[in-house]
């Protein structure tokens, strides 16, 4: 029986809580030499590709910068460009918003990246919620969800419209003059609605891979949709396998009335990991991870999130606040998802006191338990394992793969899991394409 091929990518990590900054192995954010070492990391062990996220604006809390995080991130294209030169197949992947950009101009970007790279980009396609980032905009402001959803499909379209503007053979060698224009309709377009009223002449030809590979990352009913209609991978918030299985199955199931296959969209869980000698020994250190990526100041910074108030003074190490959250519309936080993931601040406060009860936890080993952990633990063979069987099992098609420190953090899944999974006839030993839709295996379309 023919094994399932498991798809991996790395992901850069940007504003966070998953890495661990103070560790004397970790490095720059902002140096081109970090995007290298990850990104060269990743396609010496044969990934499919590297992922890199974008924030637009600073993070803040109770009006001061939230600086347990990146204090910055250089640009998508520019650094994603810059790696096109010093790697040769791994696929590029970048994050790019469709509620504060415009068509024309992310689709000229990708298309030349497509052709820098020699067909490796990808464009994972987020919008935004909130007027705190808008307001970095000439536009300002943010949408109701349902149109957020509704201009990103129809902003993704339009670039489609785009890139197709050139059939591919447009273009022709003359020995006397060099290229010259075929068809004096190439590159024309014209696109006109409720959120975009533009036409021309797109100037990029058409790129290796026809248009770059689509990535979507939203777990709304809304994003789940927008996905099995216009995606080719989906970014993934479940990486056990009965969760896994229930995403896998609910948007797989949706291909078919977009007239799609399940094979045309690679289900990607983002996952993070620790490895030991032993299963103990993983154990062990990942509970030491877990205490550096959670201090006493970042534990107090979740609370806030909770609790919605200035909670400076409160003991890291002492109980959960005996006050209940402030629940009257204001935020400390503006522009953090992790609020808004907090429907019921009562409610959660409640749960997570009889939680801390029960466990006899501090506020900080309280928000340790509650907030992101470890998908993998374990020794390389446990690892490699694990990854396997979930695959196997149609809890995933792969993982996107978050190491805690950066540059070097996947180092040792590369020098170590890789060739398990390899031996398990599970992962390539060699690319056998030279594009991403070929290491994805998703055909390009048809324009």
């Amino acid at each position: 029986m023919t094994r399932k091929q498991i798809h991996l990518a790395a992901h850069f990590p940007g504003v966070n809580n998953t890495t661990v900054w103070s560790d004397p192995e970790a490095g720059s954010h902002i140096e081109f030499s970090s995007f290298v070492r990850l990104a060269q990391t990743a396609e010496r062990a044969k990934f499919d590709f590297f992922f890199l996220a974008e924030g637009l604006r600073l993070r803040e809390q109770n009006g001061q910068i939230y600086d347990l995080d990146v204090v910055g991130r250089p640009d998508t294209f520019t650094v994603l460009s810059a790696l096109a030169a010093v790697t040769e197949r791994l696929g590029l992947a970048g994050t790019i918003n469709s509620t504060f950009n415009e068509p024309f101009e992310v689709a000229r970007q990708f298309a030349s990246l497509d052709h820098l790279s020699a067909g490796r980009a990808a464009w994972n396609v987020v919008t935004s919620w909130d007027a705190f980032t808008g307001e970095n905009f000439r536009r300002g402001g943010f949408l109701p969800q349902d149109q957020r959803y509704e201009r990103a499909e129809t902003f993704l379209r339009t670039a489609w419209e785009l890139f197709d503007s050139w059939r591919g053979d447009e273009l022709a060698a003359d020995a006397g003059t060099g290229v010259f224009l075929r068809d004096s309709e190439a590159g024309a377009f014209a696109h006109h609605d409720a959120h975009f009223d533009i036409e021309g002449r797109f100037p990029v030809p058409r790129s290796p891979q026809g248009r770059p590979v689509i990535i979507q990352a939203g777990d709304s009913d809304e994003g789940r949709e927008f996905a099995a209609a216009t995606a080719d991978a989906i970014f993934s918030r479940y990486g056990t396998l009965e969760a896994g299985q229930a995403f896998y199955s609910d948007v797989k199931g949706r291909l078919a009335k977009y007239g799609r296959t399940p094979e045309q969209l690679v289900i990607l869980p983002a996952a993070t990991f620790v490895l030991g000698d032993t299963d103990a020994d993983a154990h062990e250190r990942a509970h030491v991870v877990r205490r550096q990526q959670v201090s006493g100041q970042t534990a107090i910074k979740f609370l806030e999130q909770v609790w919605n108030t200035d909670l400076s003074g409160h003991d890291p190490e002492g109980p959960l606040p005996a006050t209940d959250p402030v629940v009257d519309g204001s935020t400390i936080a503006p522009g953090r998802a992790s609020v808004r993931m907090y429907r019921d601040p009562v409610a959660t406060a409640r749960e997570w006191r009889q939680l801390a009860e029960a466990k006899n936890l501090s506020t900080r080993d309280l928000i340790i338990e509650v907030t992101g952990r470890q998908t993998f633990i374990g020794s390389p063979a446990t690892v490699a394992a694990a990854i396997d069987d979930l695959v196997q099992a149609d809890a995933s098609d792969g993982f996107i793969l978050v190491p805690h420190v950066t540059p070097g953090g996947l180092d040792e899944f590369a020098d170590t899991v890789v060739p398990l999974l390899q031996e398990r006839g599970s992962f390539r030993t060699e690319y056998t394409g030279s594009t991403l839709r070929e290491h994805l295996g998703i055909e390009a379309p048809r324009g």
